[in-house]
């Protein structure tokens, strides 16, 4: 006698999952929504930091400005520009130092 093997309902092959993802639109219109709403998030993120930049620079401007302002005060006043920050240049005798390698530490 031949063994029959039983199927139940869980054997039955079916097409579910197989569909790809085209084939559903409400899919692929939640995804375009999706990156429609991170495209626009991440434009706001773009501006405000190009904003955040041009203050930036708007207060280096402001901070020479008044920096200008000082040194003809001073100058009105017989006080000659003499080691201020930021106004004595480098003196740049010798070559830069070049590493050969990572910072190594000897005990």
């Amino acid at each position: 006698m031949t063994k029959r093997v039983l199927r139940g309902v869980q054997d039955i092959r079916t097409f579910s999952g197989r569909a790809d993802e085209g084939a559903m639109p409400y899919k692929a219109y939640m995804k375009l929504s999706i990156l429609e709403m991170e495209k626009f998030r991440r434009g706001k993120e773009k501006q405000s930091a190009l904003d955040r930049v041009q203050q930036i620079d708007q207060r280096f401007k402001d901070i020479e400005a008044e920096r200008q302002e000082i040194m003809i005060a001073l100058e009105s006043k017989g006080i000659r520009r003499l080691r201020l920050p930021g106004l004595e240049e480098h003196l740049t005798t010798g070559t830069p130092r070049t590493t050969t390698g990572p910072f190594k530490i000897r005990y």
